[in-house]
């Protein structure tokens, strides 16, 4: 069975943890004149999600405030989009950003695409009920609303189809969905992109890894060079994310984060995979 990259968590709950001392840290590095952004760095970078919950908790308690809104009274850009983002439960965060993508005029396409397409079947099913309870509304429905064309029916693909368990792995399988993409894509004039969605979208993780083994056997060229050769637009960024979740990056995370960003960014994102 091909070994598919499993992340491990980088942020754990801190072992010596005390909710009221954290948020008094929290607020004297916002008290007065003046923001200690390390400090607050510091502090919520090395606690889990949860023990962040029970400092929110403590803040409001014994000091008499609302955290979330010190810290955006405070903060600014992208450390403030941060920040905030790690004060939501995982679940939150990510109805979130699909709600904002979709809500008001215009739809950030590419949103929907990072949150959707890197996501297993059970993350979706866990984000689609969340996402009816917070804003009243189905989220393959409100999806379907914003998008259209081969997007539409991929992303609602990845939303209503789960996908085959780990444990289902099939050599030959892999070797005859290689030569179904190979025909829908290199080998004619023109592409069937409905080939492309079906396969991308139900297979497990490990059967994906298997089939682009057998690809690259039978054309001497990498998924991601076909995908680029017959695809194009928002489609082709939706499959290329559904790869790259498999794949992963080939360099570090670490040195992805520093040679992207800078200043505080940098440092609470160097923080969080836990490079200071």
């Amino acid at each position: 069975m091909p070994q598919v990259y499993t992340p491990k968590p980088t942020v754990l709950p801190a072992e010596e943890f005390d909710a009221s001392a954290d948020a008094a840290t929290l607020r004297a590095a916002m008290k007065g004149f003046g923001t200690d952004e390390q400090a607050i760095i510091d502090v919520l970078c090395a606690r889990s999600n949860c023990q962040r919950q029970q400092i929110s908790a403590k803040y409001s308690e014994e000091l008499g405030r609302d955290l979330l809104q010190d810290l955006k009274s405070e903060l600014s850009g992208n450390l403030e989009n941060v920040v905030l983002g790690l004060m939501l439960p995982p679940l939150n965060y990510q109805c979130h950003h699909l709600f904002k993508a979709m809500d008001g005029f215009g739809t950030n396409e590419r949103t929907l695409i990072e949150v959707i397409c890197s996501q297993s079947s059970e993350q979706l099913q866990q984000i689609a009920k969340l996402y009816e309870e917070l804003y009243n509304r189905p989220l393959v429905e409100h999806v379907c609303s914003e998008t259209s064309g081969d997007l539409r029916r991929l992303l609602t693909l990845l939303l209503t189809t789960a996908r085959d368990p780990p444990s289902k792995v099939d050599r030959d399988l892999a070797e005859q969905q290689a030569k179904q993409i190979f025909e829908a894509g290199e080998a004619n004039w023109g592409t069937e992109e409905s080939t492309f969605s079906k396969i991308l979208t139900r297979s497990s993780f490990e059967q994906l890894e298997l089939l682009f083994d057998e690809y690259k056997k039978l054309t001497q060229r990498a998924i991601e060079q076909a995908l680029n050769a017959e695809l194009s637009g928002k489609f082709y960024e939706a499959l290329s994310a559904i790869v790259e979740y498999v794949r992963m990056y080939s360099k570090t995370l670490e040195n992805a984060v520093k040679s992207e960003t800078s200043g505080d960014y940098g440092r609470i994102l160097c923080a969080l995979i836990g490079k200071p």
